[in-house]
């Protein structure tokens, strides 16, 4: 590390604590206006000037700057998938060693982590805090924002949560989600089953269809997830619905299969295929983090990277051509889930890496 910088476990946890009780589920409005406020108010706290609300169809953003040439942006969320009522359940606390609740791995802590790394230089000037309300549900009402600050600023490092190992994430894949609505024709399946277009017998075909598209030896995965059909038990079904998720690691893959889904066709006469979706977020290469990762290897002997499946805002900023290491935030697990955790020992090295990151491209 290029200095021990000063860091409170304590002071982090106590605004980790206050992040989490105000819980902020994806599209609820009202919830992430609240949130956003109590960032603002933390960011404010912790680095000085003020903080900006950039309202959105999918709730507020917020964005901090530090003034001066920007030169590096630091990029998060404050949306969290957990449901208004989980905290009543699984309340903030802290034993043994870890910290839990919900969002506290994915990804408030990551946040904390990084604001108190960043308030701990005595410089803050070509310093951005980006903190965004739905990347949990695709980015879409954020995705301008996030692309014209990193190009601003020519650097971007993501606070998600660490690699299983406590590693950083040096490339993901590109994910989205397609969905097939196959039209059929009812008919009473006793009286007169063959005047009826079996929606779901389609299904089954179009099912067998997509998930051989999959090219798992390179990085594809094309899993169909979700799966409806059918109002009745004595219905022939006119309708139905596969949802498919899809993971990527080149650009010529998402062409490939963005490609593959507009061309399905149906196998029984008369019905009818309908497709929407795209690989929405596209791959991340690993050569886009390769000369951050290299500093903050200098910054954090022995720190190991990988790549993984799971995207982030960091996608679209890497695609954009501009360098980006994520995995920078809490190290924990259970994103996602009932047993999410931070480890609460490794906050000060997480936040003093944020510190020497940002030092050594803001101020170089």
């Amino acid at each position: 590390m290029h200095k021990t910088v000063d860091v409170s476990v304590d002071a982090m946890l106590e605004d980790l604590r206050t992040l989490v009780e105000i819980e902020s589920p994806s599209r609820d409005i009202d919830a992430l206006t609240a949130s956003a406020n109590a960032v603002a108010t933390f960011l404010e706290n912790r680095l000085g000037g003020r903080a900006r609300l950039v309202a959105s169809e999918a709730g507020p953003h917020v964005h901090w700057s530090g003034g001066g040439d920007p030169k590096v942006l630091i990029l998060g969320h404050h949306d969290t998938v957990f449901p208004l009522g989980t905290l009543a359940r699984r309340p903030f606390k802290v034993e043994d060693g870890h910290a839990t609740g919900p969002g506290v791995f994915d990804m408030l802590g990551g946040l904390v982590q990084a604001v108190h790394g960043v308030a701990s230089l005595d410089d803050r000037s070509g310093v951005e805090v980006l903190v965004t309300a739905d990347e949990e549900v695709g980015s879409h009402a954020s995705r301008a924002l996030i692309e014209e600050r990193a190009l601003a600023c020519g650097a971007v490092l993501v606070a998600e949560g660490a690699a299983d190992d406590g590693g950083l994430k040096t490339g993901r894949k590109g994910c989205g989600t397609f969905q097939v609505t196959i039209t059929g024709r009812a008919s009473h399946a006793g009286l007169e089953p063959a005047a009826g277009v079996n929606a779901l017998v389609e299904a089954a075909h179009q099912v067998l269809d997509i998930a051989a598209l999959g090219r798992p030896d390179i990085g594809t995965t094309v899993t169909p997830t979700v799966a409806s059909a059918g109002t009745l038990d004595n219905v022939v079904p006119a309708e139905a619905t596969v949802i498919v998720d899809v993971r990527v690691e080149s650009a010529d893959e998402k062409n490939r299969i963005e490609t593959a889904f507009a061309a399905l066709a149906p196998h029984l006469p008369e019905a009818k295929i309908a497709v929407q979706g795209a690989v929405g977020r596209p791959p991340m290469p690993e050569s886009a983090s390769a000369d951050l990762f290299a500093v903050a290897q200098r910054l954090v002997p022995g720190l190991t990277g990988k790549a993984v499946g799971g995207g982030s805002d960091g996608n679209f900023t890497a695609a954009l051509g501009v360098p980006t290491l994520d995995g920078l935030g809490a190290v924990g697990g259970g994103a996602h889930a009932d047993h999410e955790y931070l480890v609460v020992a490794a906050m000060t090295e997480r936040a003093q890496l944020i510190a020497g990151l940002v030092d050594a491209i803001a101020h170089a």
